[in-house]
């Protein structure tokens, strides 16, 4: 019974020091919290930015579609005026 009681108080020992080292501090905890406080900071500061990133990049598209429109309708032009030329230089050339 000596040896139970003795690896009783051991049993309870170990515990009382596991729990006593395994529990968090309020201190701990608080910091622990402001840590995560911050990084949820951080993350809407990096979802901020990339809301602003994707917008610039579609305008960006925005620009480059009326560019490439704008380019397109000059190289009709520039098609339609070289025929008329055509035209016009072939028409001397029979006179």
């Amino acid at each position: 019974m000596n040896r139970n009681v003795k690896n009783a108080l051991t049993i309870v020992a170990l515990g009382a020091t596991v729990a006593l080292t395994g529990c968090a501090t309020t201190a701990q905890f608080d910091e622990l919290k402001a840590e995560v406080n911050a990084i949820k900071s951080d993350i809407s500061s990096a979802k901020a930015d990339a809301a602003a990133a994707r917008a610039a990049a579609d305008n960006a598209n925005r620009v480059a579609a009326e560019a490439r429109d704008i380019a397109n309708q000059a190289n009709a032009r520039s098609i339609e005026a070289e025929t008329r030329i055509d035209r016009a230089f072939k028409k001397s050339m029979y006179k």
